[in-house]
C-alpha cells in the first residue's frame, strides 16, 4: 500500500469514528433534554455562590419529593432537569437571592432490568447511550438457547406495560424491563 492510501484510510476511519461519536452524543443530549426524573434517580443540586444550599446525592423516593432549604418540599417526580432548576430558582428568587443560578445534575439514573435468556438476570445501572446489546452484555451475555431476534422491552413510562419487540441496536431508557426469549431452534 502506498503512503497516501494509508493516510486516506486512516482519515476515513477517524471520520467514521467521529461521526459515530457525534451520533451517540446527539442521542445522549436528546435523552437528557427529555428525561423525566423518577423514583431511584440520584441528583445533586447546586446554587452558584451558595455552598450552604448545596445538596449532593439525593435519591428520589417513591413519593417523588425532596426537601430543599427555604423552599421546603418539592415534588420532582416526572419533572425534567431544566424544570427542577427553574422551580428551585423561582422558589429562591426574592426570598433569599436576587438572581439564583441553579444547577441540577443526575448522578445516578434508576436501573434497568434484564431477564430471560441471559446469564445473570437482574437490575443494572443505566448509562446514557445504552443499547439492548450493551445491556445484555452487562447481564453476562446471551445464554446458549437465547433468541437474538425475540427481545422485548417494557418501557417504564408505558401505562399499559405492553412488551414491544426490539432489535439489539435499540436504545434503552432508565427503568426499562428487557426480556430475552428462548429460541426453539
Amino acid at each position: 500500500m502506498s503512503g497516501l492510501f494509508k493516510c486516506l484510510l486512516c482519515a476515513g476511519l477517524w471520520m467514521a469514528s467521529l461521526f459515530a461519536f457525534a451520533q451517540e452524543r446527539v442521542s445522549v443530549d436528546r435523552l437528557l433534554s427529555t428525561y423525566r426524573l423518577g423514583a431511584g434517580d440520584v441528583v445533586s443540586i447546586r446554587v452558584l455562590g451558595e455552598d450552604d444550599l448545596k445538596r449532593e446525592k439525593i435519591r428520589l423516593s417513591d413519593a417523588g419529593t425532596i426537601s430543599f432549604p427555604i423552599i421546603g418540599e418539592i415534588r420532582v417526580l416526572g419533572k425534567r432537569v431544566v424544570e427542577l432548576e427553574t422551580l428551585i430558582a423561582d422558589g429562591l428568587r426574592g426570598k433569599y437571592l436576587l438572581n439564583p443560578v441553579v444547577s441540577v445534575t443526575i448522578e445516578e439514573y434508576r436501573p434497568i432490568f434484564v431477564n430471560g435468556q441471559v446469564e445473570k438476570s437482574g437490575a443494572y445501572p443505566f448509562q446514557p447511550g445504552l443499547t439492548i446489546r450493551k445491556a445484555v452484555s452487562l447481564a453476562g451475555g446471551f445464554k446458549e438457547r437465547a433468541s437474538k431476534e425475540k427481545i422485548f422491552v417494557i418501557r417504564e413510562d408505558d401505562k399499559t406495560q405492553t412488551p414491544v419487540k426490539v432489535d439489539q441496536s435499540a436504545l434503552v431508557n432508565p427503568g426499562d424491563i428487557i426480556t430475552v426469549e428462548e429460541s426453539f431452534f
